[in-house]
C-alpha cells in the first residue's frame, strides 16, 4: 500500500469548547496536533503519497502542514465544502486515487504499530480492535474473519470488537458510495453486493476524542512515549523524575518537583516551587507561578497560571488568563452533551481565552466556554457557554 486518504474535514461538535476555534484533527495532544501522529504513523511505514481531505477551518491543517515534507510525507489537499458523512469526505478524494489505498480518520489517536501488517494487506479490509465501551463505536460482527455487518453505536453489542475506521479499499469502493453515507454504511452495501472484507485486529494504539474529557486519555497514552530531553534552563533545587520533556528558553525555576512523563513546551517560566505530575502536558510561552501543583492535565499555549492554584484532572486551552489560588480537583459529576448524560471524573474544561479572577473555584465537571470571565471568589459548575460572565 502506497498511498493513503486521512478524512480530516469534521468538527467535533461534543468536544466543544475546544472544537469552535479548530477542526477536531487540530486538537492539540502532548503538544501536536492529532492528525501529527497519524501522519507519523503513515511516514513510519513508508506510505508518503497522503490525499488530505479538509473542511472545517482548514486553513489550520494547510498552514500546519503545508507540502508535508517537514512531515516526510507529500500532501495533497481536496475540499468537503460541507460535512455530509465520512463517505462523501471519502468521494471527493476520487480524484486523486491511484490504485489501492488506506483510508484513515485524522481524529484518532494511532501510532505506526497499530497499523502493523495493515499497510501491506490486500484490499479489502477493515482494522479492528477490542474495546472497554463498544456503544461508543461500530461494533463489528465477523465470521472465520470476514465482516458480516458493521452495527453503528449498538444499545447491547453483540461483542467489543469495533471498527477502527480504518480501511484498506481497492478503486472498487466508489461503486458503493453515495451522499450522506458513513463509511460502516458503505462497508454495509459492498458486503450486501458480494464483496469480501477482511477483518484484521490490532493491539496497538488507537483512542478516539469524542467528549472534552477524552483529551486526557489521549495525552497519557502518548505520553507513555515521552523520552526524557531538556533545551531549557534548570535552576539549583529542582528535582526532576521520570520522562520530563522541556522546550528550548523554558525556565523551570528552584524547588520545583516535576515527575514524568511529563512534556513542557518552549519559553515558559514554571515556578519557583511549583510541582508538576506525571499525564501532564505545558505548551508554549506558559507561565506557572509558585507553589502551584498541576496533575494529569492538559495546558495549552500562552497560558498564565496565578500562584497557588491547584489544578488536576483538567483541560486548559489557549490564552487563557487565571489569577492565583484558582482550584479544580477531580471528582464525580453528571453532565449533559448533546442530550446525552454522562457520569464523569474530571476536573475542569476551559476554553480558549477565558479570563479567571482570584481565588475562583470550579467544581469536578464544570465546562468553561470560550473567551469566559469569571470574577474573583466565584464558585462556577456545570457547563457554561462561550463568553459567559460570571460576576
Amino acid at each position: 500500500m502506497r498511498q493513503a486518504v486521512i478524512l480530516a474535514a469534521g468538527e467535533g461538535q461534543r468536544l466543544r469548547p475546544f472544537t469552535v476555534n479548530r477542526p477536531k484533527v487540530m486538537l492539540s495532544i502532548a503538544g501536536k496536533p492529532i492528525l501529527q501522529y497519524v501522519i507519523k504513523a503513515l511516514a513510519q511505514k513508508g506510505i508518503r503519497d497522503v490525499v488530505l481531505v479538509v473542511g472545517y477551518h482548514k486553513e489550520q491543517v494547510l498552514d500546519y502542514f503545508g507540502s508535508g515534507e517537514l512531515f516526510g510525507v507529500d500532501l495533497k489537499y481536496v475540499t468537503q465544502e460541507r460535512q455530509l458523512g465520512t463517505a462523501h469526505a471519502l468521494a471527493q478524494a476520487k480524484g486523486a486515487i491511484k490504485d489501492n489505498f488506506l483510508v484513515l480518520p485524522g481524529d484518532n489517536l494511532i501510532i505506526g504499530e497499530t497499523i502493523d501488517r495493515f499497510d501491506t494487506i490486500e484490499p479489502e479490509a477493515v482494522l479492528v480492535k477490542k474495546v472497554d465501551n463498544p456503544m461508543r463505536y461500530g461494533v463489528v460482527k465477523v465470521q472465520r474473519g470476514t465482516v458480516s455487518e458493521i452495527i453503528e453505536k449498538p444499545e447491547e453489542p453483540v461483542s467489543n470488537l469495533v471498527s477502527t475506521g480504518i480501511y484498506a479499499f481497492s478503486r472498487a469502493v466508489f461503486d458503493f458510495v453515495e451522499p450522506h453515507l458513513d463509511l460502516p454504511d458503505v462497508a454495509n452495501r459492498m458486503i450486501s453486493g458480494g464483496q469480501e472484507i477482511r477483518a484484521v485486529e490490532t493491539e496497538g494504539t488507537w483512542l478516539d476524542a469524542v467528549y472534552p474529557w477524552d483529551i486526557l486519555s489521549l495525552n497519557a497514552a502518548i505520553l507513555q512515549q515521552a523520552r526524557a530531553s531538556s533545551a531549557g534552563t534548570i535552576e539549583a533545587g529542582v528535582s526532576i523524575k521520570g520522562q520530563v520533556s522541556i522546550g528550548d528558553g523554558t525556565v523551570i525555576r528552584s524547588n520545583s518537583y516535576i515527575a514524568g512523563p511529563v512534556v513542557i513546551g518552549d519559553g515558559c517560566d514554571i515556578g519557583p516551587g511549583v510541582c508538576i505530575f506525571p499525564a501532564t502536558s505545558i505548551g508554549s510561552n506558559v507561565v506557572v507561578a509558585p507553589f502551584t501543583e498541576i496533575k494529569n492535565s492538559v495546558i495549552g499555549s500562552d497560558v498564565s497560571i496565578g500562584p497557588g492554584s491547584i489544578i488536576e484532572d483538567s483541560v486548559i486551552d489557549n490564552s487563557c488568563d487565571i489569577k492565583g489560588q484558582f482550584s479544580a480537583c477531580r471528582g464525580q459529576e453528571e453532565i449533559a452533551v448533546n442530550h446525552e448524560r454522562h457520569n464523569v471524573n474530571f476536573g475542569a474544561m476551559l476554553g480558549e481565552g477565558c479570563v479567571l479572577g482570584n481565588s475562583v473555584v470550579a467544581q469536578p465537571g464544570v465546562i468553561v466556554g470560550n473567551y469566559s470571565q469569571i470574577r474573583s471568589l466565584k464558585l462556577i459548575n456545570g457547563r457554561l457557554p462561550d463568553r459567559s460572565l460570571v460576576l
